[in-house]
């Protein structure tokens, strides 16, 4: 028998013959583990036409918070009367046998149709999946559109179908989104069903070409540094092997949309080899915020903080700045934003009644007082009603609040809080708890790092993993010094040598004044993980036995009920 060959059709499924069920879900929450499902949605389609739908509202079984029901549109008194998700899956899981699934951010609702399944003794679906958020950043640019959202793919495509956080009306709105892309994939000769998963996954031409920009980099810790052809940083990373982790850059498990972007941009990558990986961690925070590079997205201004500082004065005040002085105020912070500032200022002065007018008063006063006086929220120093002795006190309280005890604010804030919960202004009460939270969340920060700031010199060690020693010197908070002690070498000369060789600190004012607080954060933790030694300490390493640290596990206890819901976009909905 002659052998026949076969047709191009034959290597794969086409796209024209697949049976795609584009679904998508509404939930009570983010969480598969916690929240439930409250609205199932799906379109069935083959070759463009549409050959069945499935929708149905599902009772989640307790309360829908109320922010769900004004993003979603659906109340609890929809749902009443609703099946239990026990009840739909079954019917789900028949009309997708045999399909191709597909949702816009995948993750997030195969998530929940796998802990459905979990819970109710279903085995898990083993459809392929797709994602048209995947798809869409491997097709269009970021010329086309700015984001890779269901609302903007829909207006792209020109769907008539406009996305409403509603189960059925999504998925149809999906269905046009995924009629766009695949002809889109067709200019990339994407044909089948498995050349679309392929190019889902694979890298882009650019990366591919590109590859050789790893040949020069070494396995070894440091920090890597993609550069134009101008010379000017793009973006700066770091890695304990620096050549396997610049080549992931240039492989399909990249798919970063704004990395593949850098990625056409790049001519090159320069390297630095750190001896530790908390020197690379160190090293790649200063070089981010000396070059600021555009591709990197945390860490380029650490510059843009504010402090809240009680002035020095006859009558002192809570003043929001940007810069340490080197005079006699208080400092609290830093705050990543003025309004941050503002609401720990707010909550300090719920419980001090420290004046809140911006003019500086002289100890004899001569100005007339403001509303405050009579609400009973100030003493009216500018009258002359308060002697500076008298409101010494409240300076005094003021800063002890800031430095080390933060239990006055927070049983302040707190009354506060609960006398507008009994007159039922949650609103209210909820902003008193924002403010709270940044004060205290604040005053934690600093005082866990002022502890190691205070601190002139010290030397510590952690095991390495070729059973030598990864020493590090640290004065102020900064990482002076960092070397490995090989295995088996006598301790003493080496570190006398490496202590010697340390970046001179001298000291500067405020609390944290020798680094970045990411810098002292990163040493902390380091030094807070498990094997690492003290070997040299000058000073006492000690945090207030009343601060804000014991108070913190509260404020966060406050926000667990209150996690962000993802959307189909992957970005959180408050």
């Amino acid at each position: 028998m002659d052998a026949v060959q076969g047709t191009l059709d034959e290597l794969g499924t086409p796209l024209h013959e697949v049976t795609f069920v584009v679904f998508d879900l509404e939930t009570t929450g983010g969480s598969p583990a916690e929240h439930a499902i409250t609205e199932v949605g799906a379109v069935k389609v083959r070759g463009g036409e549409v050959l069945g739908e499935f929708a149905t509202l599902v009772d989640p079984g307790g309360p829908i918070p109320p922010f769900i029901s004004v993003l979603t549109g659906i109340t609890d008194a929809m749902v009443t009367a609703a099946p239990r998700i026990e009840s739909v899956l079954p019917a789900f899981l028949e009309f997708v046998s045999g399909c191709v699934l597909v949702a816009h951010n995948a993750g997030f609702d195969m998530g929940f149709i796998k802990a459905a399944c979990a819970a109710h003794g279903y085995p898990p679906p083993r459809n392929p999946v797709l994602d048209t958020v995947d798809l869409a950043r491997r097709v269009l640019t970021r010329d086309e559109i700015p984001n890779a959202k269901l609302g903007t793919l829909a207006r792209f495509f020109r769907s008539p179908v406009e996305p409403i956080h509603r189960a059925l009306h999504d998925a149809r709105a999906t269905v046009d989104v995924l009629h766009g892309l695949i002809a889109r994939s067709g200019s990339f000769q994407v044909h089948t069903l498995e050349e679309l998963q392929s190019f889902v996954r694979a890298p882009t031409p650019e990366q591919q070409r590109k590859r050789y920009l790893a040949e020069q980099v070494p396995h070894a810790p440091g920090v890597y540094l993609f550069e134009d052809a101008r010379g000017e940083v793009l973006y700066i990373g770091k890695s304990g092997n620096l050549r396997n982790r610049v080549r992931s850059y240039f492989t399909a498990s990249e798919t970063r949309p704004r990395i593949r972007e850098m990625i056409g941009i790049a001519e090159r990558v320069r390297h630095v080899v750190c001896a530790t990986a908390l020197e690379a961690e160190v090293r790649e925070l200063r070089l981010i915020g000396g070059a600021k590079p555009r591709y990197n997205r945390r860490s380029r201004f650490p510059e843009k903080v504010v402090w809240l500082k009680l002035t020095d004065e006859p009558f002192p005040r809570l003043s929001i700045v940007r810069e340490l002085r080197d005079d006699r105020g208080t400092y609290l912070g830093p705050f990543s934003s003025q309004r941050a500032a503002e609401d720990a200022r707010t909550a300090l002065h719920e419980a001090i009644p420290l004046r809140q007018c911006t003019d500086r008063l002289s100890a004899s006063g001569g100005r007339r007082a403001c509303v405050l006086y009579e609400m009973g929220r100030c003493g009216a120093p500018c009258e002359g009603r308060l002697s500076p002795a008298d409101y010494a006190v409240h300076v005094e309280q003021a800063r002890r609040a800031m430095l080390t005890d933060a239990g006055a604010v927070y049983t302040a804030v707190l009354a506060r809080m609960e006398r507008l919960s009994v007159e039922q202004r949650y609103e209210e009460a909820s902003v008193d708890r924002d403010r709270l939270a940044s004060y205290i969340r604040t005053a934690a920060r600093m005082q866990r790092l002022s502890a190691l700031t205070r601190i002139p010199h010290l030397v510590a060690a952690s095991p390495a993993f070729d059973g030598g020693w990864d020493v590090h010197v640290i004065r102020h908070g900064r990482l002076c010094a960092a070397g490995v002690l090989p295995r088996g070498a006598h301790p003493t000369p080496f570190v006398e040598s490496l202590v010697a060789a340390a970046e001179t600190v001298i000291p500067g004012p405020g609390p944290i004044h020798a680094a970045s607080a990411e810098e002292t954060e990163c040493i902390l933790r380091w030094l807070e993980s498990p094997g690492v030694r003290l070997v040299e300490v000058e000073g006492d390493w000690a945090l207030p036995v009343h601060g804000a640290a014991r108070l913190r596990e509260r404020i966060e206890q406050a926000y667990r009920g209150l996690e962000s819901r993802p959307s189909r976009e992957g970005r959180p909905l408050r």
